[in-house]
């Protein structure tokens, strides 16, 4: 079995979970600050990993790292623990809030820029591009990108809007060049 359908199990699993219990906001919360936290600590999955460690060490060194986590995302973890699939937890957090996201009408977008947005700005992106892509709304985590020239380049799932000042310029040498 793939490793994006693994995850998309689990995912879904917790999800229905945490949607019968009311608890959708605060799973999707959690498993966000978990991503970040194997994100920025890679040797963290390679001590869970490890088969120097026994399951009940590993249990252990993730009740204490993430004790504030709820039954639903503390469970999850000792269970992928027990299951050997603690590489897993990135791409569940992941598909769980794709699925968080489409429950709500909302998407995730990269949207980069050569200066931090306002919130005005965000908020506009945001109301624009949703309708574009059939959302409510955008969850937005800007880029800084200085190579833009000006503008901004918007990224939505697989879909690509660039409006920046590069991009434009690399369109019309295209044009002139053929």
């Amino acid at each position: 079995m793939s490793n994006n359908a693994v995850a998309k199990r689990y995912a879904t699993a917790l999800f229905e979970l945490a949607k019968e219990q009311n608890q959708l906001e605060q799973v999707e919360g959690e498993l966000r600050v978990i991503k970040k936290a194997i994100k920025d600590n890679p040797e963290l999955i390679n001590l869970l990993k490890s088969p120097r460690f026994s399951k009940e060490k590993k249990k252990e060194i993730l009740k204490d790292i993430f004790s504030s986590t709820s039954i639903l995302v503390s469970n999850t973890l000792l269970l992928l623990t027990d299951v050997h699939r603690v590489n897993e937890i990135e791409n569940i957090a992941d598909e769980f809030i794709e699925l968080a996201n489409n429950a709500r009408g909302i998407a995730e977008a990269k949207v980069y820029s050569i200066r931090p947005l306002t919130a005005s700005e965000s908020a506009s992106i945001s109301s624009v591009f949703a309708q574009k892509v059939g959302k409510i709304s955008l969850n937005i985590e800007n880029i800084i990108d200085t190579d833009l020239l000006g503008g901004v380049k918007v990224r939505i799932g697989n879909k690509i809007f660039d409006g920046s000042l590069r991009g434009k310029l690399e369109r019309l040498e295209r044009n002139l060049v053929v």
